[in-house]
């Protein structure tokens, strides 16, 4: 018997092509939706001058719409999973090359004091909130630290500090997923209803997307400086995440003992509470504000930053279920969508207070 085939186990592990095969198919569908997303958008301009619907609007519908009709089998899911993942924090590393951090500079102490004092604001409130319908303790925590700063990796983030049990963890995680794809299509519906800016626009969603990748999606239609704005809030917001932490972490042993059959809590390193991609954006900031990127690199940069984008988006919409809100039950969907109106009405508060043009 040869050595090859006396060692399966050796044979269980994929080497780094065979990895790398396995994302071929699931691009391929990404691919594939972006296309067709990107062809919808140039018939759009073609027949109207402009795009009613922008490309990542329609690759998210589409990708939902394949999601609802056919569920992605395995040789898929590796592939979507890095498309909606990597490929998007790809894409956010990239904006960074398009702001200056003179602007954030420029945003001044008023409008960073008030990101903060959303983010606490929402803690509290919906804490408040999923408290009062009956849910546990450690889910109102999840919930409420899902909504005020970055969604999934807020969740994930909290979880094992505060010990919380997995099932919590995968019902807020799962409507996470769900809601954070709704905000992205409707937010920008609050342009014309609220009369908002691109600025203040900007400003809303990042106090109010999930993700840092989803503020990029809900800002690309009101412009590139809606996007930049909106994209230095979100920053500002998830950095919150770190702090947030240390808190918990302070408050776990009281929260061990007010539940019974919860995971211990655990610390967490600087890279989970700092993503990759953050550092990365600020990095080409950086080298931006200091002329090191030149004008000629930022037209290639944002159009590859756009595809990736309009790619992700497709991934993401393949990986949405919308049925998945008639399983993680009717409290946990109220206190979710409560907590997000009520940051909703805290944002756009704050914008008009602090005079947001």
């Amino acid at each position: 018997m040869s050595a090859e085939t006396s060692s399966p186990s050796a044979r269980a592990v994929p080497g780094p092509r065979a990895t790398t095969l396995g994302l071929v198919p699931g691009l391929i569908l990404c691919l594939a939706l972006t296309g067709l997303a990107m062809g919808a958008q140039a018939f759009e301009e073609h027949q109207f001058g402009h795009p009613y619907i922008e490309a990542l609007v329609i690759a998210i519908l589409l990708g939902i719409a394949v999601r609802t009709a056919w569920a992605p089998s395995e040789p898929f899911r590796p592939g979507i999973a890095f498309s909606a993942k990597q490929v998007l924090e790809v894409a956010v590393t990239l904006l960074g090359a398009s702001l200056s951090l003179a602007t954030i500079l420029a945003s001044g102490p008023a409008l960073l004091t008030g990101i903060v004092g959303t983010v606490v604001l929402t803690i509290g409130a919906s804490c408040l909130i999923c408290r009062a319908l009956g849910l546990p303790v450690r889910m109102a925590i999840l919930v409420a630290c899902g909504n005020a700063i970055c969604g999934n990796s807020a969740i994930a983030a909290v979880a094992p500090v505060i010990g919380a049990e997995s099932k919590d963890v995968a019902a807020a995680i799962a409507f996470t997923a769900v809601l954070g794809v709704l905000m992205v299509l409707g937010l920008p519906l609050f342009i014309p209803l609220a009369g908002l800016s691109a600025n203040q626009y900007g400003v809303l969603a990042g106090l109010t997307v999930y993700a840092v990748p989803q503020v990029l999606a809900a800002t690309v239609p009101a412009g590139l400086a809606s996007t930049q704005v909106g994209t230095l809030v979100k920053l500002v917001r998830v950095l919150m995440l770190g702090p947030v932490v240390v808190v918990l972490s302070l408050l776990a042993p009281r929260l061990r003992r007010a539940g019974e059959g919860a995971r211990g809590a655990s610390r967490l390193g600087f890279t989970k509470l700092v993503p990759w991609f953050i550092l990365g954006f600020l990095l080409l900031a950086s080298l931006r504000s200091l002329g090191l990127i030149p004008d000629a690199a930022l037209g290639p940069l944002t159009r590859v930053a756009g595809f990736l984008t309009v790619a992700s988006m497709a991934a993401l919409g393949l990986g949405v279920d919308v049925r998945v809100l008639a399983r993680v039950g009717g409290r946990v969907t109220a206190a979710v969508t409560l907590s997000l109106l009520v940051l909703i009405a805290i944002s756009l508060a704050l914008i008009w207070s602090l005079g947001i043009a």
